[in-house]
């Protein structure tokens, strides 16, 4: 089957609404089923594990899936340009899954997990800075306590810098086409976790081998309490190794988690 020519306005903005609504679709249906069990259902063995005793502010959950359209929309844009340029040949995305070894499946998508963390750790820090934040990173901050919505709440100049990666990375990483739609879904459910505000992952997780260096609830809820701790996105590891993970987490996750 032959495809259209997506750089053609009309079929530009065909392939960005169709992309606009998988990416809201798969935004609602993660944060919708994480909202429904932990803020509607509210099983009675995670009540001791809310993070904030303080409830939301009124009209938290409109504002953040307000911002998280917007930014589903950036997102869908720098879909329909990605689509663009590997029409053209000029990315690295690959649909025949025998063009690379099998192993580079999963290789690839550790590499662009690990390349993402570095790319966002050091753009979280960046926006921290305080000129760069009131004009960036406040919208985010403004859920001061989270929830599962508060995951793509973000001010437009930030959803364009966080839709700015996978694109760049795909110009000169091979993935197969599953692989990029896997990562991006580990993105929207690892963020929705994150910004829980109640803890899911079981007790001693935080000093496991493996559990301490992936990001849950409670390390992300100290980041949007402290500020200047806990910028990391999947994993601890550059917080771990540039000092600024909270000094509070491990103390706070046994409190939540009972040990």
């Amino acid at each position: 089957m032959t495809l259209p020519d997506f750089s053609q306005p009309l079929y530009f903005l065909l392939a960005t609404l169709v992309i606009f609504a998988v990416v809201i679709g798969r935004y609602f249906l993660i944060a919708g089923l994480f909202f429904g069990i932990f803020y509607r259902w509210k099983p009675q063995r995670y009540a001791a594990r809310k993070i904030n005793e303080r409830a939301h502010k009124p009209g938290q959950f409109r504002r953040e899936v307000y911002w998280s359209t917007i930014t589903a929309g950036l997102f869908a844009v720098a879909g329909a340009a990605l689509l663009v340029l590997w029409q053209q040949g000029r990315t690295r995305v690959y649909l025949d899954v025998n063009e690379y070894p099998l192993w580079w499946l999963p290789l690839s998508l550790v590499i662009a997990m690990l390349a993402h963390e570095t790319y966002y750790y050091w753009l979280h820090r960046w926006m921290h800075h305080p000129r760069v934040f009131r004009i960036v990173h406040k919208v985010h901050h403004d859920s001061n306590i989270t929830s599962p919505w508060t995951a793509f709440s973000f001010h437009p100049l930030e959803g364009v810098l966080q839709a700015l990666f996978l694109p760049a990375l795909l110009l000169v990483l091979p993935m197969h086409l599953y692989v990029v739609l896997t990562q991006l879904t580990i993105m929207t459910f690892s963020s929705v976790i994150n910004h829980l505000d109640i803890e899911v992952y079981p007790k001693g997780f935080a000093r496991h081998p493996l559990g301490r260096w992936l990001i849950g609830a409670t390390h992300h809820s100290l980041h949007h309490k402290q500020f200047k701790y806990n910028y990391g996105l999947y994993f601890t590891f550059w917080d771990k190794w540039k000092g600024t993970e909270s000094p509070l987490y491990e103390g706070l996750f046994d409190e939540k988690t009972g040990k």
